[in-house]
């Protein structure tokens, strides 16, 4: 295999303050002017902000990417300074595509930076996909990765993936208008979202900070390779790094030969799910709000609150009153022994899902009178008692 061909025309020229600043690119044979010229004029854009898109744009800024565009709706809440480390602690509360811009300009005043502060919809990406060189998904959900594959293409526009859990991470180049025929997208390596619940996020499973520096740097390093045409890129290879073994791997992708082709956006959250139907079937009915919850327990009711998150999470914060039962135990059915059969239930988990899938179960089992706790241990810290911690 070899080098793809340059993805960006060279840029007319670099001032003096330009050269200096990039001294040690040019000085760099595979680089140079002729690639430091094609990265001034790249137009790069990035979806999220967030553990995988701090890195990349901090990276992409300093290395003279012109054109940065910032796909991110959220605002900087202080859970994500631990990884999220182009944001600071005076920017808690802020917009986090403002924060990111404002550390952009801080590294290089040469990068032209475009916020679009909104969230990634099927509406407008193939639009807005166009209007860029190269796309980089940094997000943490499947309903928005399986959006970016299928708009980048529709846009006929590369892009790089990356994916962080805990201290795993995994990064891969996909373009399916490759020039030399090596066309794949994300669904030759997924071609299914894996069912609700089954994997869990970042906010729920947690992430070791510092990966997101070394997935993003991969990110980062394959966005510059394919910008200038250098090097081997990991298109058709998918690169697997585990930071407790310091090791990494590569596997190789191929096309899948019974894949659908791509030829529309579609409803991203109905194809990958929120819940299961089972168990959004399952909550129809059987919701508590945090509000509720607390009007039975002070009106004496007797209820098993059941927690089912994992034993770390339980250590960070529960309800008073509380039993743990993760909810891997309730699924497998060993934890329904646990349950007691006198009164009614109800489960929480930290947001409402993990709950919701336990309850499905449950309500199979026979617990006609179980509920849930819309929101979870979350809504119960925000709206009943603020003095507990939210993480």
């Amino acid at each position: 295999m070899s080098s793809l061909p340059p993805l960006v025309e060279p840029a007319a020229e670099l001032s003096n303050e330009e050269v200096a600043r990039y001294s040690r690119h040019l000085i760099i044979p595979d680089v140079g002017m002729d690639g430091q010229k094609r990265l001034k004029n790249a137009k790069v854009l990035v979806i999220g902000a967030g553990g995988l898109g701090s890195p990349t744009l901090l990276y992409l800024a300093a290395a003279g990417v012109g054109t940065i565009g910032i796909v991110e709706f959220d605002v900087v809440d202080e859970s994500n300074l631990q990884r999220q480390v182009i944001h600071g602690q005076s920017d808690i509360g802020r917009p986090k595509a403002e924060s990111a811009r404002d550390s952009i300009v801080e590294i290089n005043p040469f990068v032209t930076v475009n916020i679009h502060d909104e969230r990634l919809e099927p509406e407008g990406a193939i639009e807005l996909f166009s209007q860029y060189d190269l796309i980089l998904d940094g997000t943490d959900n499947f309903a928005t990765r399986y959006l970016v594959n299928d708009a980048a293409v529709l846009a006929h526009k590369p892009y790089v993936w990356g994916s962080i859990f805990r201290f795993e991470g995994q990064a891969s180049v996909f373009w399916e208008d490759a020039p030399d025929g090596r066309g794949l997208n994300y669904r030759d390596l997924y071609p299914q979202a894996p069912p609700p619940g089954m994997v869990p996020s970042c906010a729920e499973g947690g992430v070791l900070g510092i990966l997101c520096a070394s997935i993003g740097s991969i990110m980062g390093t394959e966005a510059i390779k394919l910008i200038c045409g250098i090097g081997e890129p990991l298109l058709g290879r998918l690169m697997v790094y585990d930071a407790l073994d310091m090791s990494y791997r590569t596997i190789r992708i191929r096309k899948d030969p019974e894949g659908e082709r791509v030829t529309e956006l579609i409803d991203y959250d109905d194809f990958c799910g929120v819940v299961s139907t089972e168990a959004a079937d399952a909550a129809d009915g059987s919701t508590l709000t945090a509000a509720e919850l607390k009007d039975k327990i002070d009106a004496g009711d007797r209820l098993a609150i059941i927690d089912v998150r994992e034993p770390v999470e339980w250590d960070i914060v529960h309800i008073d009153g509380a039993t743990l039962i993760p909810k891997d135990e309730i699924l497998s059915g060993a934890g329904l022994a646990k349950l007691p059969q006198d009164r009614p239930t109800v489960l929480y988990c930290k947001t409402g899902v993990r709950s919701a899938e336990a309850l499905a179960a449950l309500k199979r089992a026979g617990f006609a009178d179980a509920t849930h706790l819309q929101g979870g241990v979350t809504a119960w810290a925000n709206q009943v008692d603020k003095t507990l911690p939210v993480y």
